[in-house]
């Protein structure tokens, strides 16, 4: 088979592909392997083509009368390490290397190994502060009314807290779940928003933060899911009752329509803005990560469960809108939600 062929075939290919010739040297590449390993490889020998101790060995193998064998293949695409899975086989007297990016899918798998590891962390602290109470109030404790009190109390805490983690585990699985499917129903933003805010004025009340709703000159309707538009903005409105009660007011706007350039439709922004102390600006691009917290200790105390904004950015995905997040150390914090009309 002549180079044009060659050349011509493995163009055609969807996977990256390069042909070492009989003489140990580049005979063919396609544009798909040039994005991976450079131009210019070409005649070039296969071993400073390609460079990896596995890969050589195996083409070498082969070479001798070996089998076909498959190999790990590491690269970096930008500041994003890469790897790929090359199959390693011959053809005639030539050998064909062709590469599968194992990347999303090892990607995949590190997130739920992850997702595990924070869920059993998440779990294992509630529950083995459970045990030692029970094993407490079985023995030392079984005649002692005020620690047995104190214990139950605390044991009803770690109960509810383990509790709130399987709901948010489970909203989130269902977001996840209904991502790809555009809700349909058109909803009042105004009046969605007033009877979050009335449902949250006990919490309110008790962090001493007056919660104000600027809705008025919203009259547009967005297409949305109500039941998970109200998690969003209860989620949010809560956040700033939490973490922003320093200020002492809370301020929920929805803003009157616009342009907007990155949904490249017209939008309207519901922001909510708190007082507070404000997160550091290297912590507000994970903040939609799952567990991730600003600060662990005070999360768990106000009983967050580190899924929130997690589930919101999903939510959010669902009705094609986006999830902004501004803050100052010092100055507060205002989260802005785009949804387009």
């Amino acid at each position: 088979m002549t180079y044009t062929h060659i050349s011509e075939v493995i163009e055609a290919l969807p996977m990256p592909v390069l042909v070492v010739g009989a003489d140990d040297r580049v005979r063919a590449v396609n544009t798909a392997l040039v994005d991976i390993l450079g131009g210019e490889l070409v005649g070039k020998h296969y071993i400073s083509a390609l460079r990896q101790p596995a890969v050589v060995e195996s083409i070498t193998t082969l070479r001798g009368g070996g089998p076909a064998s498959n190999v790990r293949y590491s690269s970096r695409d930008g500041a994003k390490d890469t790897t790929y899975r090359v199959t390693i086989s011959a053809a005639g007297d030539d050998i064909v290397l062709s590469f599968e990016d194992l990347t999303a899918s090892e990607d995949a798998g590190k997130m739920r190994r992850d997702f595990v590891a924070n869920v059993s962390h998440e779990l294992r602290t509630p529950l083995t502060a459970l045990m030692g109470f029970i094993e407490t109030l079985g023995g030392a404790a079984r005649n002692d009314a005020d620690a047995r009190d104190r214990f139950l109390a605390i044991m009803a805490h770690e109960a509810s807290r383990m509790t709130r983690l399987v709901d948010d585990l489970l909203s989130l699985s269902r977001v996840e779940e209904d991502e790809r499917v555009r809700p349909r129903e058109h909803v009042d933003l105004s009046a969605l928003l007033g009877s979050v805010i009335k449902g949250l004025e006990p919490q309110a009340q008790e962090a001493g933060v007056t919660v104000i709703l600027d809705a008025a000159e919203t009259t547009e309707m967005v297409p949305g899911d109500a039941g998970q538009l109200v998690q969003v903005f209860t989620n949010l409105i809560e956040n700033g009752i939490k973490y922003g009660a320093q200020g002492k007011r809370l301020n929920v706007t929805v803003h009157p329509s616009g342009t907007d350039l990155r949904l490249r439709s017209k939008a309207i922004q519901i922001s909510v803005a708190d007082k507070g102390e404000g997160i550091a600006s290297h912590h507000i691009a994970r903040l939609t990560e799952r567990f991730y917290r600003v600060d662990s200790h005070r999360s768990r105390e106000v009983g967050g469960t580190g899924l929130g904004l997690a589930i919101v950015k999903h939510i959010v995905n669902r009705h094609r809108g986006r999830l902004q997040i501004e803050s100052e150390l010092g100055q507060g914090t205002t989260v802005s939600v785009f949804l387009p009309i």
